[in-house]
């Protein structure tokens, strides 16, 4: 069996390139354009736990709206996490907006051109300044996301389960980075593991690296890369609270600025908590009203349930937070999880299920 070459990849990768909207083409047909660092890593940071498909919009309306990254940094924080809702962990949006500050205000605009550099901004791992070094820079740097990982464990047939195969999947990898194009060479392998080399069914029939694969020669291409049991997670539970003014408008309050959701709106709610039965801790005194149902939703480690309570309120009652009218919620951060709390509360009480 043929040891792994970069070749037939970057072969491959020169014919096969998928077309992305920050991506520019293979070195051999680009014709001197250079892969743009704002572009990079605004696609990277937006790639973290989310898929190209999602990703491809909120892109292209971040570029339509900010085109540079002095644009970006001049942006109010809502502003970006309003563009952002939707997109999910909302960190990396408060991080996107401290990094374009940094650039801007350290760097006079111009992203570090290193590892090194890129470490030192604002919510740039190791894997986001490895991406940003080769594919924008051309630097001799290995980002390993889990396209690679997968062709990796198949190529070198690593039975480690995953997470703990990563330190050594990241080892094999940075072994096989060439010095020629190894920006187009990460790429290339990030392609064949979106496009062939997938998690399931792999098309190993056209394969360019099929000659060199371990897994492909034994038959554990269906088996690798293999995985411990994921833990059940927890359940939290909470009441959120709908409270409602005498002209339309309703509360929602912004969510301390770390944990989950951080700085983000939402209805208000009682703390998560694993408990049995949700404890109710109403922030005013009303004739509460409980809506049917609940509202649930997944994070990465837990799953949440709500209840909601509804009521109408007195404008003047102290409750902490703004007053929005419904019909103005676009204008603000909703994440996900407060627009299924907006959709509960509106298709109930819109039933006549409250207040009546």
């Amino acid at each position: 069996m043929n040891s792994p070459d970069p070749a037939p990849i970057l072969d491959w990768y020169d014919r096969h390139a998928r077309r992305l909207p920050w991506r520019v083409p293979p070195a051999r047909s680009r014709k001197g354009e250079r892969a743009d660092p704002y572009h990079v890593w605004l696609s990277e940071v937006m790639l973290q736990q989310t898929t190209v498909a999602a990703v491809g919009p909120y892109f292209q309306k971040f570029l339509a709206r900010w085109p540079r990254v002095q644009d970006l940094a001049s942006a109010g924080l809502d502003e970006v996490l309003t563009a952002w809702a939707g997109l999910g962990y909302y960190a990396r949006a408060r991080n996107l907006h401290k990094c374009a500050n940094a650039v801007v205000g350290e760097y006079g605009g111009v992203f570090p051109d290193t590892e090194y550099g890129l470490r030192a901004l604002p919510g740039i791992g190791p894997y986001t300044a490895a991406a940003i070094a080769s594919i924008a820079f051309d630097r001799h740097a290995t980002p390993v996301d889990g396209n690679i990982e997968r062709v990796m464990s198949r190529l070198y047939v690593v039975e480690t389960p995953m997470p703990a195969a990563k330190p050594a999947l990241r080892e094999l990898a940075a072994g096989l980075t060439p010095s020629a194009r190894p920006g187009d060479y990460v790429q290339a392998v990030m392609d064949l593991g979106a496009t062939i080399c997938t998690p399931r069914s792999p098309r190993c029939v056209i394969c360019p690296w099929q000659g060199a694969c371990k897994a492909f020669a034994t038959g554990m291409t269906d088996v690798l890369p293999r995985r411990a049991p994921k833990p059940e997670r927890p359940v939290r539970r909470a009441v959120a609270y709908w409270m409602v003014r005498g002209d339309g408008a309703v509360l929602l309050r912004r969510r301390p600025e770390t944990g989950l959701l951080g700085g983000m709106m939402e209805v208000p709610s009682g703390p998560w908590e694993e408990v049995e039965m949700f404890r109710d801790a109403a922030p005013v005194k009303a004739d509460w009203v409980e809506l049917p149902g609940l509202v649930e939703h997944g994070f990465t480690h837990l799953r949440l349930e709500l209840k909601v309570m509804a009521a109408r309120i007195d404008g003047r009652s102290k409750a902490d937070g703004v007053w929005i009218p419904v019909e103005k919620f676009g204008d603000h951060a909703l994440p996900t999880l407060t627009r299924k709390v907006v959709r509960h509360a509106l298709s109930h009480i819109g039933k006549g299920e409250a207040f009546s």
